[in-house]
C-alpha cells in the first residue's frame, strides 16, 4: 500500500452499505452487503481525481484488512477485489472457500 494512505482512516458506512476512503477532499468506496460472518465486496469506485494514485489499492487493502480483523469471510465479487487478491494471495485465507475457484491456477 502506497505509504501516503497509512494513516487515513477507512470508514465503514453502515447507512450506504460501502467501506470508504477520504482523500483530499473525494471519496473512493467500495460497495458491500453483509450476513452472518460473510461480507460479499460488490464494486470498487475511486474518483477520476484520484486516478493513479493508488487510491483503489490501499481502499482494497485496508477493507481486507478490517474484514480479517472483525472475522468475516469474504466473498469478492469486484474485479478489482480479486485482482488484488491474486496479486497479493495471502488474502486467500480469508477468502470463502466456495469462492476460491477463480484464484486457483
Amino acid at each position: 500500500m502506497n505509504m501516503a494512505f497509512e494513516n487515513i482512516p477507512l470508514n465503514k458506512n453502515d447507512e450506504n452499505h460501502r467501506f470508504e476512503l477520504q482523500v483530499d477532499g473525494h471519496t473512493a468506496f467500495i460497495d458491500y452487503g453483509e450476513r452472518n460472518g460473510k461480507a460479499w465486496l460488490i464494486h470498487t469506485e475511486s474518483p477520476p481525481e484520484l486516478a493513479g494514485r493508488g487510491v483503489a489499492t490501499a481502499l482494497i487493502a485496508k477493507t481486507l484488512t478490517w474484514l480479517k480483523d472483525n472475522s468475516y469471510t469474504l466473498i469478492p465479487l469486484c474485479p478489482l477485489v480479486v485482482a488484488f487478491i491474486k496479486r497479493h494471495p495471502d488474502w486467500l485465507t480469508i477468502v470463502d472457500e466456495a469462492y476460491r475457484k477463480p484464484f486457483e491456477h
